[in-house]
């Protein structure tokens, strides 16, 4: 897919705000790019570096075919530099060869994009460096910074940036990038029903404790559907040992939800029903975020779905 196709999808409004600031000429000299990884930070500064430079415009968008928009999808370009962690950080030897680059005029043109990727990552030093360079930019040039983590920029050079939040993507957009990258449709959902960020549906995903627990949850919901009294022995022999800490007891009981939700979304049982099980599902949560022991609100609830109390 396309940057311009993927943005119009899933970050409409940011797209729509950058076309304009460019197609006007009203640009920052430097915008600092916050969201979750997969809602299109890297894709919008892809997109920005081609219009700049893209020789054939089409409908005031890059064409995608042309040696320069070419060149700056495969990071080849001379005039847009991509700056990435080298191991866990980037360094501040990696900003000062940037900035003597950008000492000299553009090789190609007077304008020159620099990209730098996973900024958070930057020690302490390279970000000192990279706030002199924002405070003394030299010639044409458009910065732009990606993070994931905007509490870990510096204060300083978030004041030196136009800040662009991209939200983070919708419940069906999630799963249909969780697909695309090889995760089965149906985890897919439960990740989306759990997190609205890529990167943690990934992370919960990459987790080896996840498939165990979606597993374990499935049969503790099938007892419990049954209404059988299976269902609270199990808490005790199976669903304790994966609750050793509170998020992962936060995830179980969001796994039972998820469940229930896809069992009220395909029954025929009265809408009554369900909503009563949604409720105690809820009150449940609850009683957890105000400290109640994950084993007596489990073992309350199984009583509460077995016995209809």
């Amino acid at each position: 897919m396309e940057e311009r196709d993927f943005l119009a999808e899933y970050q409409p409004l940011v797209f729509s705000q950058l076309k304009k600031s460019v197609k006007h000429g009203r640009l920052a000299h430097a915008y600092l790019f916050e969201g979750d990884q997969g809602t299109g930070k890297a894709a919008m500064s892809r997109w920005l570096a081609k219009r700049l430079f893209c020789t054939d415009l089409q409908d005031d968008e890059p064409c995608n075919r042309c040696n320069n928009c070419r060149r700056i999808e495969q990071g080849e370009h001379p005039d847009v530099q991509i700056i990435q962690p080298e191991g866990q950080t980037i360094k501040v030897d990696q900003i000062r060869q940037l900035q003597a680059e950008f000492s000299k005029s553009g090789f190609e043109s007077r304008q020159q994009v620099f990209i730098i990727q996973d900024a958070d990552k930057m020690n302490a030093s390279a970000a000192n460096s990279l706030l002199k360079f924002l405070e003394e930019p030299p010639g044409s040039f458009l910065a732009l910074l990606e993070t994931d983590a905007l509490g870990r920029i510096l204060p300083t050079i978030q004041s030196r940036c136009q800040i662009i939040h991209f939200l983070p993507l919708a419940p069906e957009h999630l799963i249909e990038k969780l697909v695309k990258d090889g995760i089965g449709k149906e985890s897919a959902q439960l990740l989306a029903s759990l997190t609205n960020g890529y990167q943690k549906a990934v992370e919960i995903y990459q987790n080896e404790w996840f498939n165990g627990a979606k597993d374990t949850v499935m049969q503790w919901f099938t007892y419990l559907e049954k209404r059988d009294p299976q269902a609270f022995i199990y808490v005790q022999k199976r669903i304790l040992p994966l609750a050793k800490e509170k998020e992962q007891q936060r995830l179980l009981l969001q796994m039972l939800l998820f469940y229930y939700r896809i069992k009220r979304d395909r029954s025929t049982e009265s809408a009554t029903e369900s909503t009563r099980i949604l409720e105690l599902l809820l009150q449940a949560e609850q009683k957890l975020t105000a400290n109640v022991s994950f084993q007596n609100v489990a073992e309350q609830l199984a009583l509460r779905i077995i016995y209809q109390k």
